[in-house]
């Protein structure tokens, strides 16, 4: 398993690769619970529902003892959730196939993301102006997933482009450098690199795609203990609601656990769309999420990432959610 611990948002990427103590907010500290290893990506959508669960004491309500780790990607957490270093996760929409091939479960949606973005050095100011050039890109992740959308409304294909497989870091500096000519990326680390590179273009988002959900999760391993994964679910459900009707202050707390500026988490979290735990119970039971799920699917077919569609009830848990909900 690799992973990078870092001072914020990834923040850090950009110019100095400060580090963020790799286990931390354990709301019942030193005391007793259930321990609970935790990996999240360092944003708003990652990391809120965690600093909110520390520090409205839900871990310890429900006798949880969290440690959390910060990690750069989803499929990176995956892995380590398949080696039993971690027990549960957070993915982005990207690496939601992973999940689909067994390797994870998915036990709760997050929100719906439009971070998402295919990016340029000034001066290209299409995805068509990318044809054969280099372009940088996190292999399985959200930004691999937008990059090859963008392609396909062009009609091309990731053979018309120079593709460099890289790490999120890496692509901040390789960017900012000049050493690739565009990359399919995420913010905040979007916003990281303008201000090194404020002439580059966005010349793709995942909100030009409107024909696409773009759902994060929470995931398990696909053997975790179901009474496990109940406690934390509710947590999660708790924590979510808390989200939804204080985001300011779901941003500050963000912000506090990233140690990173607050206006920085507000520019992420306007990425996000957040529901309810009554909402996301309702499209849990109508079938709403099956079509995200679906939908995510059809393109991974797509892509390559996965040979069928297969039935969004073999990965993601929704009755389980609807029933802890109901508890």
């Amino acid at each position: 398993m690799t992973t990078m611990t870092r001072r914020g948002f990834i923040a850090a990427l950009s110019a100095t690769a400060l580090s963020l103590s790799a286990t931390s907010c354990s709301s019942s500290g030193s005391g007793g619970g259930t321990k609970v290893r935790f990996g999240y990506i360092a944003d708003f959508n990652g990391s809120s529902l965690l600093a909110i669960a520390d520090k409205q004491g839900l871990w310890k309500k429900a006798g949880l003892s969290p440690s959390i780790k910060v990690f750069t990607n989803g499929p990176i957490q995956i892995q380590a959730l398949g080696a039993g270093d971690l027990d549960f996760g957070y993915i982005g929409p990207g690496a939601l196939w992973l999940p689909a091939t067994g390797k994870a479960k998915v036990i709760a949606i997050d929100t719906l993301t439009y971070a998402d973005r295919v990016i340029a050095q000034p001066g290209i100011t299409t995805i068509e102006g990318l044809r054969g050039k280099k372009v940088g890109v996190p292999e399985g992740t959200s930004g691999e997933m937008v990059l090859n959308l963008a392609l396909k409304r062009a009609g091309m294909t990731m053979s018309d482009i120079v593709k460099v497989p890289m790490d999120a870091p890496t692509i901040v500096s390789a960017f900012s450098a000049g050493q690739i000519d565009g990359a399919g990326f995420w913010y905040p680390l979007i916003g990281t690199i303008k201000q090194r590179v404020p002439g580059l273009h966005e010349v793709a988002s995942d909100r030009d795609f409107t024909a696409n959900a773009f759902p994060t999760a929470f995931v398990s391993g696909p053997k975790t203990d179901p009474a496990l994964t109940e406690k934390v679910v509710k947590v999660l459900q708790q924590a979510n609601d808390w989200r939804a009707a204080h985001k300011d202050e779901a941003i500050g707390l963000a912000a506090d656990l990233l140690q990173v500026d607050r206006d920085k988490v507000k520019a992420d979290a306007a990425n996000v769309e957040m529901l309810t735990t009554a909402d996301l119970v309702a499209k849990s039971q109508d079938g709403t999420i099956d079509n995200w799920l679906n939908g995510m699917a059809d393109f991974f077919v797509g892509s390559g990432q996965l040979k069928s569609r297969p039935a969004p009830s073999s990965y993601y848990d929704g009755a389980r959610y609807a029933k802890v909900y109901g508890k």
